[in-house]
């Protein structure tokens, strides 16, 4: 997508695709990866399936922005939502199965409408946004495994 910026990273998770898809479509299984300042609500009854809709919103000091989301692509082992709002973009997450269990890829494309915004992002923001990526994906990593192990292995 032009003019967008992109973070993507990957990380190796020794679960099943099917867990690991789980953690991403489970609301109450994705709050305990997620940033604990962010939160996702549904609009209507919580669901992944194409069309479905949410909203996640940041808590901070005074103000909470706001992205309303879509899922736009969605198929076993992947769900996309688009988002709109100070950012307008799309959340990539892939299930991608192996030997070793599952490498999960999460592709984050953005941009942002407002001059303003778009330099404070970049003077303040990018850096810890692709941190906070990372320090998700392994807190994704680690429910998954627990889920894992307390599931049998199966």
């Amino acid at each position: 997508m032009k003019d967008y910026k992109v973070f993507e990273q990957s990380i190796q998770i020794n679960a099943s695709a099917v867990m690991v898809e789980q953690c991403l479509s489970d609301r109450t299984l994705m709050h305990r990866w997620l940033n604990p300042r962010l939160r996702c609500e549904p609009i209507g009854e919580w669901e992944t399936k194409l069309g479905s809709r949410s909203r996640f919103i940041i808590d901070l000091p005074g103000i909470e922005p706001t992205l309303n989301n879509t899922v736009v692509e969605r198929e076993p082992g992947l769900i996309v939502w688009e988002f709109v709002g100070f950012f307008r973009g799309r959340d990539r997450w892939e299930c991608q199965p192996n030997a070793q269990g599952t490498k999960l890829i999460n592709r984050f494309e953005f941009k942002i409408p407002n001059p303003l915004v778009k330099i404070g992002f970049e003077i303040f923001a990018a850096r810890s946004t692709s941190e906070e990526m990372s320090a998700q994906l392994r807190r994704l990593k680690r429910v998954a495994e627990a889920l894992y192990i307390q599931s049998g292995f199966r």
